[in-house]
């Protein structure tokens, strides 16, 4: 993660529940995990935890939980919501994780793929973390599929680059990469006319 991320979320740590845990980001993080059914024991990583909001939304009494994130700003937010509890939080590099291969049963990346700088690289990573037949659960923004960007996406991608995300990943192109190692069990779009979607992928034997 570059120097530069860890500014713009240092910004945005002190406000980022009052834009993306309330209204339709909060209504979208539900729909996300309504229908997963975690079980008691499993090992779960949440990528890029951020502030914890994806946390609220399960039970995270009963599994065993580790959340990591590069942003010191964010993780320590997460970390006093959830003080006294028995979820593990690391600062962590997405792109560079420390854990051994095929770890955790289950592996969560809300709008994550979207902010590192190197994306294929976090996917690729998250994919050797994940045990045979392991679930990835996926809440993130893409380029509308099979087609470009508007003109107009296209010409403010750069800037809003700037702002620590990225609109213009093309998600058909990040799977390719590892389509004879994962199934796509769902693929549901959920905001903006399909620009956020939810895709659980599963990891092949």
């Amino acid at each position: 993660m570059d120097k530069w991320n860890r500014f713009v979320y240092k910004l945005w740590s002190p406000v980022y529940d009052k834009f993306f845990n309330t209204g339709q980001f909060l209504k979208a993080r539900k729909e996300v995990f309504q229908d997963q059914r975690f079980h008691e024991g499993q090992e779960i990583l949440f990528v890029g935890v951020g502030t914890g909001a994806d946390l609220e939304l399960i039970n995270y009494e009963v599994m065993n939980i580790t959340a990591i994130d590069y942003s010191n700003d964010m993780l320590n937010k997460a970390k006093t919501k959830f003080k006294g509890t028995s979820i593990e939080f690391l600062k962590m590099d997405a792109q560079d994780m420390s854990f051994p291969d095929h770890q955790f049963d289950v592996v969560v990346a809300s709008l994550v793929l979207s902010v590192v700088p190197d994306t294929k690289r976090c996917l690729e990573e998250m994919v050797r973390v994940l045990k045979p037949q392991g679930t990835i659960i996926v809440f993130d923004k893409f380029a509308p599929k099979h087609k470009g960007l508007s003109f107009l996406k296209k010409a403010l991608r750069p800037f809003i680059k700037l702002l620590g995300t990225d609109i213009g990943i093309n998600f058909e192109k990040l799977y390719a990469v590892h389509k004879d190692g994962l199934l796509i069990r769902e693929e549901e779009p959920l905001m903006f006319n399909g620009m956020y979607m939810k895709i659980i992928l599963q990891k092949k034997d």
